[in-house]
């Protein structure tokens, strides 16, 4: 699986219910947690203060990204998605 550096950003909709929203909140973190078990989610942030989540994703492509991994996420329709196609680095300490 090649990996990607994903930016994620959630923009919950006006008029949607607190109950809608901690609901979908709720099965966001079982999604999680399942794409972490199968490989497809291996790192997740969240920066200091900031409603967005910064994460290393893995998938074989960026289609099967979008479509077979990141679009199974609760909260992806609300969701503004940058994908960033990784590579290792020569220099990268985490290789050796």
């Amino acid at each position: 699986m090649r990996e990607f550096l994903v930016e994620l950003i959630t923009t919950i909709p006006d008029g949607t219910g607190q109950d809608e929203v901690d609901r979908r909140r709720a099965a966001e973190a079982v999604r999680a947690a399942e794409l972490a078990a199968t490989g497809h989610l291996a790192r997740l942030w969240r920066p200091v203060g900031e409603r967005r989540s910064i994460g290393v994703w893995r998938a074989a492509d960026e289609e099967e990204l979008r479509a077979k991994v990141l679009g199974t996420l609760p909260l992806w329709l609300w969701m503004t998605a940058a994908v960033t196609p990784l590579e290792s680095h020569p220099n990268d300490p985490g290789s050796r």
